[in-house]
């Protein structure tokens, strides 16, 4: 079995004392693969240094939604500058979160469209964050894209059926992290997994959050090999061998990112 961690965040501080040692706990839980997600300049930058050092590990740049006050030109150039390194395979974490508020609407909406153009500019796959944004999410990608489709994944779904057909109309991955596996926080994620395309699923920890059951009674702090936990609760849910599901998100996690056997070395 190999698995793929399609987002995580190894870059954050609660892994600054022992990051060597979570990796590898990752590695013995057969997760092979770890998608390190940027939010931030510095993030960004450690992701791609962890990525540069740790065989399967890869990085994402991007400007998170909280973090959309803090952008500018001069950034998103400096990540590009970041995002031409051999091991990152991604654009992302960015999008719309209208629950917290971190940063105005206005000036998310116009720093998440900027990064669609130069996610198409770089070729890269998208990494996105949706979260109350009432369907201007959707609209803006619509409007982006048009009929001819959108390469990336929706990182932890937490959206309703409607959103949930919408993003597989669109040709995008759907990222199932460890609420699916929290008994009354993810009945309702649980109740629309059926209906995503096997082949669109991925599989996520967004560690260090969402730390899965059973995982969850014993740490606080999420961790790349307990993303294992998510696979078998979604393998249980389609009723499902594990071991070919795993087959299954790893080759459509691996095609996303364009991540083929030589990157893994």
């Amino acid at each position: 079995m190999k698995i793929f961690d399609s987002h995580c965040h190894l870059n954050d501080s609660a892994y600054a004392r022992d990051l060597i040692p979570v990796i590898d706990r990752a590695m013995a839980a057969h997760v092979d693969a770890m998608m390190i997600v940027g939010i931030t300049e510095p993030t960004c930058a450690r992701a791609a240094e962890i990525a540069s050092a740790h065989p399967g590990c890869f990085a994402s740049m991007g400007v998170h939604p909280h973090d959309a006050a803090e952008c500018d030109e001069a950034m998103l150039a400096r990540l590009k500058k970041l995002a031409t390194h051999p091991k990152v395979k991604a654009w992302g974490e960015t999008g719309l979160d209208f629950n917290r508020m971190y940063s105005p609407k206005d000036t998310q909406e116009k720093w998440f469209m900027r990064q669609l153009e130069i996610a198409d500019l770089l070729n890269l796959p998208l990494i996105f964050h949706e979260r109350d944004s009432g369907g201007r999410f959707l609209e803006i990608l619509a409007a982006h894209y048009g009929d001819s489709g959108c390469r990336g994944v929706v990182h932890c779904f937490s959206g309703d059926r409607h959103e949930l057909d919408a993003y597989i109309k669109m040709g995008l991955h759907i990222g199932v992290t460890g609420i699916v596996t929290i008994e009354s926080r993810g009945q309702d994620l649980r109740k629309l997994v059926p209906y995503i395309p096997v082949e669109r699923i991925l599989v996520e920890t967004d560690a260090p959050y969402l730390t899965p059951a059973p995982e969850k009674n014993k740490t606080r702090r999420n961790e790349p090999a307990f993303v294992r936990s998510v696979l078998l609760k979604v393998a249980e849910i389609l009723q499902l061998d594990p071991e070919a599901l795993a087959d299954i998100t790893w080759q459509s996690t691996c095609r996303l990112f364009n991540v083929n056997s030589i990157d893994l070395l």
